[in-house]
């Protein structure tokens, strides 16, 4: 698996989240990072762990949008669902629902 890997500091505490995926591109224009395929994210600062099909990282707005089978594991809690919004300076998810499901 040829797996490709960014890191984004967090000034806070000067810990980055890396984050491994098959593909990444990114847009310098809008500072959006698109990764595909077997996603993988780890944050140990906040003791996070996720995995989802692709995650797009606004890096402007500070939030990272997980779609696709995601599953995030921290501090000994899990969240799934099929798309997951992480607020990074606040730390807090946001979970959405299928259309028409609760």
């Amino acid at each position: 698996m040829n797996s490709a890997t960014a890191e984004e500091p967090v000034p806070a505490n000067n810990q980055p989240i890396t984050l491994l995926a098959d593909v990444q591109e990114a847009n310098a224009v809008t500072g959006v990072v698109t990764a595909t395929g077997n996603v993988q994210i780890f944050y140990p600062a906040r003791d996070m762990q996720a995995t989802s099909a692709q995650a797009q990282y606004y890096s402007r707005e500070r939030r990272i949008v997980l779609s696709g089978d995601v599953f995030v594991l921290q501090e000994g809690n899990s969240l799934q669902g099929e798309t997951i919004t992480y607020l990074i300076d606040e730390g807090r998810f946001v979970a959405l629902p299928n259309q028409g499901e609760q």
